[in-house]
C-alpha cells in the first residue's frame, strides 16, 4: 500500500526565493522517497537591499508579498498538505525584517520564520548528506549563500563542528566582506581540517550547481581544484553581459557566480581539498526532509 504526502519548502534568500514542492512516498518497509513535484525561484534581490540600506526596500516588499501570495496559490493547487518557510541573512539583518514578516501574513497568509546561521546549516545538513557520507573520510561541506557562507565538518560520519560567517554573494559583489572576515574563515578551516589527512569538499547552493551543470559531469563525479580554478579564470574572462549571452546565465546568476566560485577555491585551498561533490541539496530540500522526520 503507499501513502502519498505533499509538503512544500519556501526558502527567502539574499539574491532569490523559491518554493519547492515535494511528493513523499510512503510504503511499507521502505524508506520514504522525496520526488520533487516543482521548483520555482523568484529572482528578488533582497540583500542588496538588506546589507547596503540596512531595510527592505518598499518596492521589494511588494514583489515578496505579491510572490507569496502567487506561493501560497500554488501550494493550494498542488494540494499541499503542510509547509514551513524560512528566511535567512538578508531578512536576519534588515532592521524592518519581523515587520515585513508580518506583512506577508497579513496579505499572503504565510507564516515565515527568520532563521540563523547555525539553524541554516543544520536544516541542510539534515539532507540526504548521510547517502554521500563515506564513513571513513572527512568532508567540509560549504553552503554558499547571498548574505553568508555555512562551513560544516563531518567525520566518520558525524557533525565535528559548523560555523556561519557573513561572506555572501551579495556581500562580495557590494564589497562588503573585509580582509578580517577572509582571515577568520581561513583560520577556521585551517584549525579544523588540520587533524585529517584529506579532506574532500562538499558544495551546497545555486552558483555550484550550475557550475556543475556546465561541467557535464554525472551527479557522482566530483569536480576538481583544477577544473574550478580554470572555470574561475575563464568567467572572469568574460564580461556580464557574455556569461548572459554565451553560456545562458540567468541576469541574476551571472554576476554572483564569480564570487560564489571564489568561495568555494579558498575552501578547497585552506582545507588542502583536490574534489567538490555536489549533490542536487539545498535549503530547501532540507526544510522538507527536516518537516518529514519532525526535526522542525
Amino acid at each position: 500500500m503507499i501513502k502519498l504526502k505533499k509538503y512544500a519548502a519556501i526558502d527567502i534568500g539574499s539574491n532569490a526565493m523559491r518554493l519547492l514542492i515535494v511528493n513523499i512516498v510512503e510504503q511499507e518497509g521502505k524508506e520514504a522517497q522525496f520526488n520533487k513535484s516543482s521548483l520555482v525561484r523568484v529572482p528578488i534581490r533582497l540583500g542588496q537591499d538588506a546589507f547596503t540600506v540596512g531595510e527592505i526596500s518598499e518596492e521589494n516588499i511588494e514583489r515578496m508579498c505579491d510572490a507569496m501570495q502567487a506561493f501560497n496559490l500554488l501550494m493550494k493547487v498542488h494540494k499541499v498538505q503542510d509547509y514551513k518557510a524560512f528566511a535567512t541573512s538578508a531578512m536576519r539583518e534588515a532592521y524592518n525584517g519581523k515587520e515585513v514578516v508580518e506583512l506577508i501574513k497579513e496579505k499572503a497568509a504565510i507564516n515565515i520564520e527568520i532563521i540563523d546561521g547555525k539553524k541554516e546549516a543544520a536544516i541542510i545538513a539534515s539532507t540526504d548528506l548521510h547517502h554521500l557520507l563515506k564513513t571513513d573520510q572527512t568532508y567540509l561541506f560549504v553552503d554558499v549563500g547571498g548574505g553568508s557562507t555555512e562551513f560544516t565538518l563531518f567525520s566518520n560520519g558525524k557533525m565535528v563542528n559548523s560555523r556561519s560567517f557573513k561572506a555572501g554573494t551579495v556581500r562580495l559583489l557590494n564589497n562588503m566582506v573585509c580582509d578580517v572576515v577572509w582571515d577568520e574563515i581561513e583560520k577556521w578551516i585551517k584549525a579544523n581540517t588540520a587533524d585529517y589527512e584529506e579532506v574532500t569538499l562538499i558544495g551546497s547552493g545555486g552558483n555550484i550547481n550550475k557550475l556543475f551543470k556546465m561541467s557535464g559531469k554525472t551527479q557522482e563525479k566530483p569536480l576538481s581544484y583544477i577544473y574550478i580554478n580554470s572555470q574561475y579564470a575563464f568567467l572572469n574572462s568574460l564580461t556580464y553581459d557574455q556569461r548572459i549571452s554565451e553560456l545562458g546565465l540567468n541576469p541574476d546568476r551571472a554576476d554572483v557566480i564569480i564570487p560564489a566560485v571564489r568561495i568555494y577555491l579558498n575552501a578547497m585551498k585552506w582545507s588542502g581539498a583536490r574534489q567538490i561533490y555536489v549533490p542536487k541539496i539545498g535549503l530547501s530540500d532540507g526544510i522538507v526532509k527536516a518537516m518529514y522526520y519532525n526535526k522542525i
